[in-house]
């Protein structure tokens, strides 16, 4: 995924200083010094809401946005910016199941920011039933992008991700009439010719329920989310996906279901 290099703010900018990782989790090292940008929030954002439905209220994502939003109006750091170590080594959200508890584990560039044990029912199942509990659905992850980026209108960058998403989630070339992918790309045809956003369809409209709308569903895997980040990629005119978009998703989707597997 194309991503911005962070600016360096510059000594005496404004007066201030950036709000640093250091500044509101307890991490080390190189990440501690590093200012909270727009997209690692954004990032955090997905796979918050790809393991719990939305984001948790008071949750690491919610705090590295405040944060974000506080250091890019600052002037501080650009709206598209991420920081180098959470883009090379991840923003990630995990869960493990083990007898009784859920563990989900909220982390940046390998360093753990929030960690939260829920109790839970013990279930008594095979073990590769154990595996596939944990794991998410292309499907799934795309409802996930409906909430977390729900009021963007649909451009073409979108609509082909949703196209790719659904190839991979059917295996099939054909779109099916009334199905997302041709949704998707009725919607980015109507906002092309639509001056105000507000009069635009949004993402919201065409992803919600998506699991629902699939004709067929698959567990995201790695490859599935290079493919609609590809799609995404090309048909976007700037050369990057949507922070929390449907590239986005599926690609956290793929990353909890590779840790699940472990």
């Amino acid at each position: 995924m194309s991503q911005d290099q962070p600016r360096r703010p510059e000594q005496g900018q404004a007066g201030r200083e950036p709000i640093k990782y250091g500044d509101v989790f307890p991490v080390s090292g190189d990440l501690a010094s590093k200012p909270v940008a727009p997209q690692d929030a954004a990032m955090m954002q997905t796979a918050e809401t790809v393991v719990f439905g939305q984001t948790q209220k008071g949750g690491p994502a919610a705090v590295m946005q405040s944060a974000a939003t506080r250091n890019a109006r600052a002037g501080l750091v650009g709206h598209r910016d991420a920081t180098d170590v959470a883009a090379d080594q991840g923003v990630t959200v995990t869960e493990a199941n083990v007898p009784g508890q859920r563990i989900v584990t909220e982390s940046v560039a390998g360093q753990v920011v929030g960690q939260y044990v829920e109790p839970k029912p013990v279930q008594h199942v095979a073990p590769a039933a154990v595996v596939e509990q944990g794991t998410l659905t292309i499907g799934e992850a795309l409802e996930a992008a409906a909430q977390t980026v729900g009021d963007k209108p649909v451009d073409q960058g979108d609509a082909a991700a949703i196209q790719a998403a659904e190839v991979r989630a059917t295996g099939s070339n054909v779109i099916s009439p009334g199905g997302l992918a041709a949704s998707a790309q009725s919607a980015a045809a109507h906002n092309e010719g639509v001056d105000r956003d507000e009069d635009k369809i949004k993402l919201g409209a065409v992803l919600t329920g998506a699991t629902d709308k699939l004709p067929a569903d698959k567990v995201a895997t790695r490859q599935d989310a290079e493919g609609v980040a590809s799609a995404e990629l090309r048909n976007n005119p700037d050369l990057v996906t949507q922070p929390g978009g449907v590239a986005a998703s599926v690609a956290a989707a793929a990353r909890l279901n590779e840790a699940v597997n472990l």
